[in-house]
């Protein structure tokens, strides 16, 4: 397989990388900070997967997260269980890559179930199904005692780091990206632009819907192993409904069908919420007022109101950087 024009983006990554290890080794990043990245970085995987979903093919699924627990749930149980069978030295990293890859591929399996019928609804419809299947896939994983119940899979080893983060973020960026350069990827826009139209000149529409839905899974996926081996927990509140929200505001803050803005607004609105959280928590103890953090979704709701009443198309619309756009492999 031979790249072409990938290392613009590589080198864009690689700098990157070595900026956040030597302001953290300098002591000059904390702890929180890096987490907050590594929070960032994942996001960035659910957004650009949903985007594939919601911008590239234009469907609307409104149940994302319900696939990031599949993984989160596969992906920690498998975990847990290689190493109190004493299978591997408990410092390998090969029975955690497994298991993310298999959190993955279990989440694929569900998004293609789930898919294969309620993708041939259309819009609102769509909308609903994919949002009470996510509801069940958490509702489902609250009541099975055996991940843990309403208390979570507790005692995930804490596998993901910085380094593992950001590689699974750059791999989701390029193949997403090289996947819409694709021949299937024309398909899915096609879909997006006249799903009527393409249906006339032969594109398989339901297949195509299906496809981008099961890839996005599998991100969706990856992304719930490596949340839940980073925090150590996995737990149904963590992949509801508003959860799913805050991904589906990311991609329509960035720009529908632009990669570039999913990974702006998964860093821009991470940081935005945790600086308000902090920020009104600071106000609190100056001034003495009861002021608890949740009047931060209130100022992040107003500022996302704000974009989208002046910028409605996102911060790119459908518009890619220069280092994204060149991405692409033969």
């Amino acid at each position: 397989m031979n790249v072409r024009k990938l290392p613009r983006f590589l080198i864009a990554v690689v700098l990157f990388y070595i900026v956040v290890e030597v302001l953290y080794r300098t002591e000059i990043l904390n702890g929180y900070l890096l987490h907050i990245i590594n929070l960032s970085l994942i996001y960035v995987i659910l957004a650009t997967s949903l985007n594939l979903i919601n911008g590239i093919t234009g469907q609307f699924s409104l149940g994302h997260m319900g696939f990031a627990g599949v993984g989160a749930y596969v992906s920690g149980s498998l975990t847990t269980l290689i190493l109190k069978l004493s299978v591997t030295n408990p410092a390998s990293m090969l029975p955690f890559l497994l298991s993310i890859i298999a959190g993955g591929v279990v989440a694929a399996f569900v998004g293609f179930l789930i898919g294969f019928p309620s993708l041939r609804l259309k819009g609102d419809y769509l909308a609903i199904v994919t949002l009470g299947f996510g509801e069940i896939i958490r509702t489902i994983f609250n009541n099975i005692d055996a991940v843990g119940g309403p208390r979570g899979l507790l005692g995930i080893p804490k596998f993901s780091n910085f380094t593992v983060i950001l590689v699974a973020a750059f791999l989701t960026v390029v193949i997403i990206r090289n996947l819409i350069e694709s021949s299937h990827g024309r398909a899915m826009l096609s879909i997006r632009e006249n799903e009527l139209a393409a249906e006339l000149v032969g594109v398989n529409t339901t297949r195509y819907k299906v496809m981008a839905f099961t890839f996005g899974a599998f991100f969706a996926g990856i992304a719930g192993g490596l949340l839940a081996h980073l925090i150590q927990l996995a737990h149904p509140t963590q992949f509801g409904f508003i959860k799913s929200v805050e991904v589906l505001i990311m991609i329509y803050a960035g720009g529908v069908g632009s990669l570039t803005g999913s990974i702006l607004a998964a860093f821009g609105l991470t940081f935005l919420s945790e600086g308000l959280r902090l920020g009104i928590r600071a106000l609190a103890d100056a001034t003495g007022l009861p002021i608890g953090g949740e009047w931060r979704m209130v100022v992040y709701a107003l500022l996302l109101i704000f974009i989208m009443l002046f910028r409605n198309e996102g911060l790119m619309g459908m518009r890619e950087s220069r280092i994204i756009k060149n991405v692409e492999v033969d």
